[in-house]
């Protein structure tokens, strides 16, 4: 893993485990990762009401890099039924910023989001 994404991730799930309020991890969440690991430049946390993608977190949500952005990676939100209930995006602007630690990373942020945050 690399060493940023490691520390953005103990930061986010000191918020997860401490059940904090779900905007509170949210922000956390995005906040984290853009901060921490220098390669992030936008992270988006979507939330699905009916057929629709609710942008609830953002890094910025007047832009979101959708056409400058090199990499992106989305992650589902589930919860513990394993129902897809949310999407975290995450993109950069340099080309194959990601390696395999951080999808590894990613993809447990995300399910600790979904199962902890949804359990009560």
């Amino acid at each position: 893993m690399s060493i940023p994404t490691d520390v953005a991730s103990l930061q986010i799930m000191a918020h997860v485990y401490k059940r904090a309020s779900l905007n509170t991890i949210f922000e956390k969440t995005v906040e984290s990762l853009v901060e921490q690991v220098p390669y992030i430049d936008w992270v988006g946390i979507y939330m699905y009401e009916n057929l629709d993608h609710k942008l609830v977190a953002a890094s910025d949500f007047e832009d979101d890099l959708k056409w400058e952005c090199n990499g992106e990676l989305k992650f589902p939100i589930t919860n513990s039924s394993e129902e897809e209930i949310g999407m975290m995006v995450v993109r950069s602007r340099q080309p194959i910023a990601f390696d395999v630690t951080d999808v590894s990373t990613l993809e447990t942020i995300a399910a600790a989001i979904g199962q902890e945050s949804f359990s009560n």
